[in-house]
């Protein structure tokens, strides 16, 4: 999980096979390292299909997604086993390399109230029968930490070391994303030196989900910091352009964030690699 890579946010949220080739050959044009692919729907994807086309166009690949009610890990333990198991098996057969993003839980859970340590619990279960099934498959795990707003649990890279250190497996890592930095820590910094030896991938996302570089995120402060843990993890670039409506629910997304793609590839893209070089992280 090296390089710079995309989510397919940016092309299709519909893992079929014209979204799949639909995506695969944007990264190829904009030479991408790897993509990140929104599992959204494990059991309808066309394994074989992806398997071919990443094969084909030498480029990498990880998954991510967030658990549907019926299987939200801080009350459906064993649900969510099941439904992770099916993800990681997906994942496997496409040959990408880890499954990632809200595994714990769900885009738009809440309680209205703090997490329990039985909400916990629930998860570490959870968490730890997925990584070893994982691990049995040659797959990494990545805790997402998300924004309040979106999720209760785990909103921070403290909180994402803390789970991923009660599971207890080398196979599982943390995954920030700048957007929720942004609102979560006490300085951008402070959550990548948290996540520190735990931290394998970073989403880079402006401040409002649009074209990175004009925000409020500090991209200095974070690729800094960045340089000076030595992180050799996947940088990916997440802006959500084309979303189903559940998803833009679950994100509070009600307006456009950028007006096209050609302004987030041809401006946002640009001013993440470059910054990319500037700290000798490309």
């Amino acid at each position: 999980m090296q390089g710079f890579g995309v989510h397919t946010s940016m092309w299709t949220m519909n893992w079929d096979r014209a979204g799949a080739e639909k995506a695969i050959a944007a990264a190829v044009h904009y030479k991408m390292d790897f993509i990140e692919i929104a599992l959204l729907n494990a059991p309808a994807v066309d394994a074989a299909h992806t398997r071919a086309l990443l094969e084909k166009n030498n480029l990498r690949a990880i998954c991510s997604l967030g658990l549907p009610e019926r299987a939200w890990a801080s009350v459906r333990p064993d649900a969510a086993v099941e439904y992770l198991k099916v993800a990681i098996d997906k994942t496997a057969e496409m040959g990408c390399e880890a499954l990632s993003g809200v595994i714990f839980g769900g885009i738009g859970e809440r309680t209205g109230v703090p997490p329990t340590e039985g909400e916990y619990d629930n998860i570490a279960r959870a968490l730890t029968a997925a990584a070893r099934h994982a691990k049995d498959k040659g797959i990494l795990l990545g805790v997402e930490a998300v924004n309040r707003y979106e999720n209760h649990l785990i909103n921070t890279g403290k909180q994402a070391v803390a789970m991923v250190e009660r599971v207890g497996m080398d196979n599982v890592f943390v995954h920030l994303d700048t957007y929720h930095m942004n609102i979560e820590e006490k300085g951008a910094a402070n959550g990548i030196l948290d996540a520190r030896e735990h931290l394998r991938y970073i989403h880079l996302s402006e401040s409002d989900r649009g074209a990175p570089g004009a925000g409020n995120v500090p991209w200095d402060e974070i690729y800094a910091t960045l340089a000076a843990i030595g992180f050799k993890g996947g940088l990916a670039m997440e802006s959500f352009i084309n979303m189903p409506p559940e998803v833009a629910y679950g994100l509070a997304v009600w307006r456009p964030v950028a007006k096209d793609e050609a302004e987030v590839m041809g401006n946002g893209l640009p001013f993440l690699r470059n910054k990319a070089r500037q700290y000798g992280l490309i």
